[in-house]
């Protein structure tokens, strides 16, 4: 059995965010290719509409919906889009939310103040307009988070404290979802091959005077770990945590990193 529902009832619903590349747009790909409708939001309408695309022309059932979901009406905006095309909701993926890079000394208040509002309360308000719906239907909630909330760095100050919070955040939904029927689990990602470390590679290569894949092996080496991830890899996972099979799984923090955490 797929991560959809069986071949008699409807398909599963679920809303991935930040969807309209890396590691959203893998996750959603891979839910519609499962055989759930996805509905996929980004600020950039450019990029998700084309993410869109590229998943109807692989079979898979998806709507774009554009917004941001730093602006508190947004959540329940989308909720009730997915509702008005779907009649259902199964699935909240939380996604979207890049944080600034930087040590301490030099992050502004806006720095923090946009870290928390995308990637912290905008899966706050997600899953608040949301649970209803997946309460009714024993739904699941996968938060993407990351490596920096368990084991933050100077450079990471604000992603590492969001994605602390963001898996707080899990665990305490987990036990609240154990009385509503409500699977809700968190993903850490480590060094991942999306944009932003595709260029963290180039420019260590430009500095360093070498080439693109000896910038990636050093970059590997210094991080001690066996290799990059790559984004169809955290979309896998996510099928399968949302799949009958993964249901066992409640209020996990599950680290896929290459063995970059070394802390229990």
């Amino acid at each position: 059995m797929s991560a959809s529902t069986s071949s008699n009832s409807p398909a599963k619903v679920a809303i991935v965010t930040g969807a309209n590349r890396g590691i959203g747009k893998a996750i959603a790909t891979r839910l519609a290719a499962a055989g759930l409708r996805v509905v996929i939001t980004a600020r950039d309408a450019g990029l998700l509409e084309k993410a869109g695309e590229e998943i109807r022309g692989g079979g898979g059932t998806a709507v774009e919906v554009a917004g941001d979901l730093r602006q508190p009406e947004w959540a329940a905006e989308l909720v009730a889009r997915a509702m008005e095309e779907f009649g259902r909701l199964d699935v909240v993926v939380n996604n979207a939310g890049a944080t600034k890079r930087g040590i301490f000394p030099e992050l502004s208040e806006a720095d923090w103040q946009d870290g928390f509002a995308l990637k912290f309360f905008g899966a706050v308000r997600l899953i608040r307009a949301a649970w209803p719906q997946l309460k009714m239907n024993g739904g699941s909630v996968v938060n993407i988070a990351g490596i920096g909330g368990r084991t933050p760095g100077a450079e990471f100050t604000v992603g590492g404290s969001v994605n602390a919070a963001l898996l707080s955040l899990t665990k305490a939904l987990a036990d609240q979802g154990v009385a509503d029927g409500v699977q809700v689990n968190a993903i850490n990602p480590g060094r991942i091959k999306t944009d932003r470390l595709i260029k963290r590679v180039s420019a260590l290569a430009t500095e360093r005077g070498l080439g693109t894949a000896e910038a990636e092996q050093e970059m590997i080496a210094a991080a001690r770990v066996t290799r990059f991830g790559e984004p169809e890899e955290i979309a896998d996972l996510v099928a399968y945590l949302v799949s009958p099979q993964g249901r066992l799984f409640q209020g996990s923090l599950i680290d896929i990193d290459g063995g970059e955490t070394k802390g229990f």
